[in-house]
């Protein structure tokens, strides 16, 4: 009996491990227990794309595409939401733009995120950034067709232009050999001159200049006249308009294979025997798999406070101010502290007004900031940093927008400017009411907490 207990007691901890180990590396696969910021991006046309695709940023793989909101009327946009990893979360700024591209012509498609401006912010977690849309082919053909048929009416009136050049450079040939000729007849007062010895040399030397002008005309009208046999010989004008001709079959060859597509995807997309349409179907699936994804967190949660995963979970830092509210931070015992180190700055220290009316630090903010950082030594690298920000002005909505904003703004700077660790430094809008027993009980600005480790 003993030895049964034990057999089972080695299976039992076995299929544990086994377990274990499975969620480890499907986790590790799909980066599961890497640190990941959601941002979002509207389109009119996906063009292809769907869950699950890559997303790069300045031509990284950075994340895949995990959510794909479905439009309810055709005015509406799609809003993709983006999964990318934190490490190149620094790259996604605020005038980043998002675009669909493929590999190749018929490659896969993914989304591609342009780094922004070094002056822009970094783009805060759920933010929607600016979207442009893809190019499509027919466009292209359309645009070329039109170029083909500017050229081609070009050549045309080109070719007309000249004709009219020549016939007007024969008719002054003409004119100027019958002057010559009245003139050596002796016909008209110019003939009578000519009788004068004198005068006649000098309108001899005048008509040779006449002459070996016109020879100069007759070379050149000879030139034109090539030029415009050579054209014709190559039947230029000709060829421009089969070529046009084949250009509009390909164009009409392909509106056909367009339509025969659009009828396929209406067929595909109707309802079926029971009345369902594919949209719907759709649309019961992304309900299905959103409550999945819920389900799976809510495990992932329960797992890392559960008595064998809690402290593996708890070195990797999977324990943020992002589950806690500003009523419960100012009830814990770990941030407020009477005997902990804290900076107190006034809004107006920090902060100056910004281009479209928002906030941003100043020049003398920093130089505040650094000092303050500065006076902790090298150990406060090594402990957790809260950003508490706070703000009285406006409503309740507008007090919690503010200080969430000055907040953000010490961390982005504090994160570019140290060599502080992301999960280290968090942010904690609390409006205008401090934590009690700090000797504060209303503020303005934002406060720096270095917290010991728990």
């Amino acid at each position: 009996m003993p030895g049964r207990y034990l057999a089972v007691g080695i299976f039992i901890v076995a299929g544990l491990s086994l377990f274990v180990l499975g969620i480890f590396l499907v986790g590790n696969r799909h980066e599961a227990f890497s640190q990941h910021v959601l941002l979002y991006s509207d389109f009119t046309d996906l063009d292809g794309l769907t869950k699950g695709s890559k997303v790069r940023v300045a031509g990284m793989d950075a994340g895949q595409v995990t959510q794909i909101h479905v439009p309810d009327s055709p005015t509406s946009r799609f809003r993709v939401q983006m999964r990318i990893n934190e490490q190149l979360h620094g790259l996604v700024r605020t005038d980043s733009i998002v675009t669909i591209d493929t590999e190749g012509v018929v490659g896969e498609t993914f989304l591609s995120i342009h780094s922004g401006s070094p002056g822009s912010p970094i783009a805060p977690p759920d933010s929607i950034l600016q979207s442009k849309p893809p190019i499509a082919i027919s466009d292209l053909m359309t645009h070329g067709l039109g170029v083909m048929d500017d050229a081609d009416a070009t050549l045309k009136l080109l070719g007309g232009k000249l004709n009219t050049s020549l016939d007007g450079v024969n008719v002054a040939v003409q004119n100027a050999n019958d002057v010559l000729v009245g003139l050596k007849e002796g016909k008209g007062p110019a003939g009578m001159l000519l009788r004068d010895e004198k005068m006649a040399d000098q309108i001899r030397d005048t008509m040779t200049n006449v002459q070996s002008t016109t020879s100069s005309l007759k070379q050149a009208a000879s030139r034109m006249n090539g030029i415009v046999k050579d054209i014709q010989e190559r039947q230029l004008p000709e060829k421009i308009d089969g070529t046009m001709t084949q250009v509009r079959a390909a164009s009409t060859e392909a509106n056909s294979t367009m339509q025969l597509v659009h009828q396929s995807l209406n067929q595909a997309l109707g309802p079926d025997i029971d009345g369902v349409t594919a949209a719907q179907n759709i649309s019961e699936t992304l309900t299905n798999v959103n409550a999945a994804t819920g389900n799976m967190a809510e495990d992932t949660e329960a797992i890392k406070h559960n008595f064998f995963f809690k402290g593996f979970f708890s070195r990797r830092g999977y324990y943020s101010l992002s589950s806690i509210s500003p009523g419960q931070y100012r009830r814990n015992k770990l941030f407020v502290n009477a005997n902990g180190r804290r900076s107190w700055f006034t809004s107006d220290a920090l902060f100056q007004p910004g281009v479209h009316g928002t906030e941003e630090l100043s020049a003398g903010g920093r130089q505040t900031i650094d000092a303050a950082i500065a006076s902790y030594g090298d150990a406060v690298f090594q402990h957790p940093i809260i950003i508490e920000g706070y703000s009285d002005a406006g409503g309740p909505a507008d007090q919690l927008a503010r200080s969430y904003n000055r907040a953000f703004l010490v961390r982005t700077y504090l994160e570019a400017r140290f060599p502080f660790v992301a999960k280290n430094v968090g942010v904690m809008p609390l409006s205008s009411t401090p934590p009690p027993g700090l000797n504060h009980d209303h503020w303005s600005g934002v406060c720096i907490s270095v917290t010991e480790k728990k």
